[in-house]
């Protein structure tokens, strides 16, 4: 049974242009593999072919995960998230207690998290630890060494 995983615009047509790849160039670049190691004579004694033929294994396995996902994938309206708390995808302003970093991520889905990019998964411990919250509100986080306590400053869609 698939889960069902929410989606922004910009990530849900990330995949479909994965999938897009998968099946109109490396499905047939596979299959030329497999073509050019048969011409090379006996296939029971055939190394090249039993790598292609596993090559192409993987990338069928690769397709339908993806195609899996695809159908359980819904799109994020963004015009209807509440900005009164911390949702997917919303912008968060955060400020770290013990030190008094600040700093800004983006709750999104798991598979389009980015750190550099400042996006975050909703399924990361900070994360987690934002969900639901408000603006001033302390966001209570347990980290590896212990716990972070994070004043929520200000939230806004991304």
């Amino acid at each position: 049974m698939s889960k069902v995983s929410y989606y922004t615009a910009e990530g849900l047509k990330k995949l479909r242009n994965e999938l897009s790849h998968l099946k109109d160039v490396e499905r047939p670049k596979a299959s030329q593999a497999i073509a050019d190691a048969r011409d090379k004579g006996d296939l029971s004694e055939n190394a090249e072919y039993d790598a292609a033929k596993e090559a192409q294994g993987l990338l069928e396995m690769k397709i339908s995960k993806l195609e899996d996902t695809l159908a359980n994938a819904r799109l994020i309206d963004e015009s209807q998230l509440d900005t009164s708390k911390v949702l997917v995808l919303s912008k968060v302003k955060i400020k770290n207690q013990t030190n008094g970093a600040e700093m800004i991520y983006t709750l999104v889905a798991e598979s389009e998290a980015d750190l550099a990019a400042g996006k975050i998964s909703v399924n990361s411990p900070i994360g987690k630890g934002l969900l639901g919250k408000s603006v001033g509100d302390v966001a209570e986080i347990q980290v590896p060494n212990g716990v972070v306590k994070f004043d929520i400053l200000e939230i806004s869609r991304s």
